[in-house]
C-alpha cells in the first residue's frame, strides 16, 4: 500500500459520505411533501455503499483494502403515515393527509453519524499528506 492508495480510498469515502449527507437533507427537507411529480407523498431515500477492491490479487492486506462506491440510492417503498388534518389540500375524504414515512430523529443520527465518518476520513487525508511532505523533507 503507497500514499496514493491511501489518498484514493479516503477521498471515494469522502465522495460517499458527501452523497449520503446530502440525501439525508433531502429526506428531512421533504418530511412533510404530501405531493410530489411522482404522484402521493415523498419516499425516503439512502445510499447503498459497496466495496470495491484496490488491488484483488495481491497480498492479504491489498485484497482488504477497497474504495467506498455507491452503487444505487434505494428509495423505501412505506406505507407512509396518516394524520387527520381535514383543512388540508390534500386530506382524502375522512381528513386523513398520508404523509411520508421518515423519522427526524433517525434522519438526525444518521447525519451525526456521517458527519463523523467524513471528519475521520478527513483526518486520515491530512495524516497521509503530512506523511507524504516529511518523506520528502527526510529526502532533501
Amino acid at each position: 500500500m503507497d500514499l496514493l492508495t491511501t489518498f484514493d480510498i479516503s477521498a471515494s469515502a469522502l465522495s460517499a459520505e458527501r452523497l449520503r449527507l446530502q440525501t439525508i437533507a433531502a429526506n428531512l427537507a421533504n418530511a412533510r411533501t404530501t405531493r410530489t411529480e411522482e404522484g402521493g407523498p415523498y419516499q425516503r431515500r439512502s445510499p447503498i455503499f459497496i466495496a470495491d477492491p484496490v488491488d484483488p490479487f495481491g497480498d492479504q492486506l491489498d485484497r482488504q483494502l477497497a474504495r467506498v462506491q455507491v452503487a444505487d440510492i434505494d428509495v423505501t417503498e412505506g406505507a407512509g403515515r396518516w394524520v387527520h388534518e381535514p383543512g388540508h389540500p390534500d386530506a382524502n375524504a375522512e381528513g386523513n393527509v398520508l404523509y411520508p414515512d421518515i423519522n427526524i430523529m433517525m434522519e438526525m443520527v444518521d447525519m451525526m453519524t456521517t458527519q463523523r465518518s467524513y471528519e475521520a476520513n478527513a483526518n486520515v487525508l491530512d495524516v497521509t499528506r503530512e506523511l507524504a511532505q516529511r518523506s520528502l523533507e527526510i529526502g532533501r
